[in-house]
């Protein structure tokens, strides 16, 4: 039927005809008729004799000619879909030197590549526009935000004997220092997204800061009726790291335990060295009893403005972690996160020193 309607079609309007098989979608017409005219011909050619089958047999090369061209265009096209995957979306297919169908598919990948480039660049652009807005709007509060605590302080000093006004003293005092610590955290994470972050490596102790800090958040953990236990390999395990983006990471890390995990439960904590693929790594690793359990997936706990109490009922920005993991790969570590149930685990792990 399909035959009968392209050859009625032929024999008014060949050029149409040809042109419409051509470009043509349907897989079947376009595999099929020329397979059977070819194998017709191929018969045809035989019966002649021999001069027939050696002009049979010169078609089958030339046509095994077009179809090696057509396979070697097919790998010049798959070659730049590669590089497309590796994120090179500006890579172009060069359509002069390709043969029949593959021109359209050639276009079709160029065409492609180039809406993934726009996307790319718009992404980029916002990302830009909103890490300045960020940025302007931390700047803007700065100022007064500064102000409100200074004289809060000032007011302090007075010691105003009225036990109601001092309650609202501290109350102001309190969600001011936590709108500053909340503007920091805005402009440090809106530093990392932009990459306007500086990194100065250097030797470290790891064992020495993680003790450090746990002294340093003694009463943090006391006040939020938790118990730090830490143990380590050796008392001396170095690795390469920036001294204040490594203290920030366990600061963000062990703020985070403090505001979510259970009152009454012990704060694991260990360090170890683990071989991978023949490389020594340092791996520290914090374990600790949510208050409730962890709804949110491993890999957004780690985002922007995530949090894993959806019920904000404790204080926080929901950006601790995402700075925490952004600083530890600024640094050539690894900040991996699980979750089971209501236990969360933190795992950074660095090269050996």
């Amino acid at each position: 039927m399909i035959f009968k309607e392209i050859y009625k079609k032929a024999s008014f309007y060949p050029d149409k005809a040809l042109k419409k098989l051509i470009d043509s979608k349907n897989v079947y017409i376009r595999t099929i008729f020329p397979y059977s005219l070819f194998v017709s011909m191929n018969f045809l050619l035989y019966s002649i004799g021999i001069s027939g089958i050696i002009l049979a047999f010169l078609i089958d090369i030339l046509v095994g000619i077009i179809l090696l061209k057509q396979n070697y265009d097919r790998n010049r096209i798959i070659e730049v879909i590669e590089i497309i995957k590796n994120d090179n979306v500006k890579a172009k297919v060069n359509t002069s030197k390709l043969h029949f169908d593959n021109i359209p598919l050639a276009d079709a990948v160029n065409s492609i590549g180039d809406g993934i480039e726009k996307a790319v660049d718009k992404s980029m652009r916002d990302e830009k526009l909103k890490t300045e807005l960020i940025t302007n709007v931390s700047h803007d509060l700065k100022t007064p935000l500064t102000s409100i605590i200074n004289y809060v302080g000032l007011i302090k000093r007075e010691n105003i004997d009225n036990e109601k006004i001092n309650g609202y003293i501290e109350v102001l005092d309190n969600k001011a220092n936590k709108l500053k610590h909340l503007t920091e955290d805005l402009v440090e994470a809106s530093k990392i997204s932009s990459g306007n972050v500086s990194v100065s490596l250097s030797k470290i102790n790891f064992v020495e800061m993680v003790n450090q800090t746990i002294g340093e958040f003694y009463e943090k953990f006391e006040t939020s009726g938790l118990i730090p236990y830490f143990s380590s390999e050796e008392s001396k395990m170095m690795i390469m790291a920036d001294p204040g983006h490594l203290w920030r990471v366990i600061e963000n890390l062990f703020g985070n335990i403090c505001k979510y995990a259970l009152e009454g439960t012990i704060v694991y904590m260990d360090m170890n060295y683990v071989y991978e693929n023949s490389c020594k790594k340092i791996v520290y690793c914090v374990n600790n009893i949510s208050k409730s359990e962890l709804t949110v997936d491993e890999e957004t706990l780690s985002e922007r403005f995530i949090r894993g109490d959806k019920s904000r009922t404790t204080e926080g920005s929901g950006l601790g972690l995402s700075i925490a993991k952004s600083l530890t790969t600024l640094q050539g570590g690894e900040f991996k996160i699980r979750t089971t149930g209501n236990v969360f685990k933190a795992i950074l792990s660095f090269d050996a020193e």
